[in-house]
């Protein structure tokens, strides 16, 4: 199976599967002499850990990492880096009715019809479990950019409810169950979930990210554009069907006079922008402005209510998944959102810095 690594000179290749003993990622090309410990990794995974409220699956993993390799004495040693999360509660039997079952909406058909071979535990490489160990590594990529770029995320839609972004509060986002920058729509989300949840139901959302402080001259002209990397990293997050960077599809409704974003010279002899239309991004390379980015999460594919399908010997069935499921995986698709962007600004960081040596 090719695809099972992401970047150029900051590079991380993932492993594992949704109910086998463990998943991890081997992240290569970071620097030596960077601080890295366990305690650097950890929150970040503790902020995608399931189960922490009725809103998303009650698989409980503790998501605890360890560092294999490449760190020594709290320092990064310039050498691959590998992460191990153990998996403890795995439930496998609950998937033995579909075993041979394809579920709409899944990767199940295609996997077969490509490999001749599917894990049906949860789905194995295609579950959603894999993106831990893109969390994992995206916390060593923080390390690489250091603490001058900040890199936020949130849920500005759930379902067909949108934040009313004139309510915007970035202290909001740690503190309910949503990451939502919108305090007084928290309840409505939770209600709107809770009639989802009981119902067997699953709903879509969407997510922003937001990274500030991102020098500019990132990213290189035509097929390496810093904004055509986002998507593909944003892409290949399990269950996204649509990226867009700044304005987005909401561009092609705006004049070129309203869409531009005008420049004026800074007191320090800088240049600073009147908009952002552009999302920070211009010919696909960092203006200095701040990235922001959005991706679209389908809903969950794992649902209760009885569809139709057929089975690995062509014949019409239904099918009900069963298990622990979450009702939208938007929720938590909002710090491996931040995760992957933050792998493609270390990408580019380190090959900056190689490009002006």
């Amino acid at each position: 199976m090719a695809g099972n690594s992401f970047g150029t000179l900051f590079r991380f290749t993932t492993w594992g599967e949704s109910h086998g003993p463990a998943i991890g990622v081997v992240v290569d090309g970071v620097p030596p002499r960077i601080p890295l410990t366990e305690a650097d990794i950890q929150p970040w995974l503790d902020q995608r850990r399931p189960g922490q409220s009725r809103f998303t699956t009650q698989r409980q993993e503790l998501d605890q990492v360890k560092i294999l390799s490449g760190v020594f004495e709290g320092l990064t040693t310039g050498t691959p880096i590998q992460l191990l999360i153990e998996n403890t509660d795995q439930r496998s039997k609950d998937y033995g009715d579909i075993a041979e079952k394809f579920r709409p909406g899944h990767a199940d058909y295609t996997y077969w019809m490509k490999y001749g071979i599917r894990d049906h535990r949860g789905g194995g490489r295609s579950s959603a479990r894999e993106t831990a160990a893109r969390v994992a590594a995206g916390a060593v990529a923080r390390a690489v950019l250091g603490d001058g770029i900040r890199i936020r995320g949130a849920l500005i839609q759930l379902g067909p409810h949108q934040i009313e972004r004139a309510r915007w509060d970035w202290l909001s986002v740690q503190r309910n169950p949503f990451f939502c920058p919108d305090p007084d729509i928290v309840p409505a989300w939770g209600d709107y979930l809770d009639a989802i949840r009981k119902a067997g139901s699953s709903c879509g959302a969407v997510v922003e990210i937001v990274a500030e402080n991102v020098p500019p001259g990132l990213g290189d002209p035509v097929y390496d554009k810093l904004d055509a990397d986002l998507a593909k990293a944003l892409m290949s997050i399990n269950a996204v069907k649509g990226v867009e960077i700044g304005e987005g599809f909401a561009s092609a409704a705006l004049s070129g006079e309203d869409n531009a974003d005008e420049m004026r010279a800074s007191p320090d002899g800088g240049v600073s922008f009147l908009s952002n239309h552009a999302g920070g991004i211009l010919g696909g390379i960092s203006s200095g402005q701040e990235i922001v980015a959005r991706f679209a999460v389908k809903p969950t594919s794992s649902i209760l209510t009885p569809r139709r399908t057929v089975d690995i010997r062509g014949t019409n069935t239904e099918i009900i998944t069963k298990g622990r499921h979450d009702p939208c995986v938007g929720i938590r698709a909002v710090p491996v959102g931040e995760a992957m962007v933050a792998a493609v600004l270390a990408d580019h960081l380190l090959r900056q810095r190689a490009l002006v040596r």
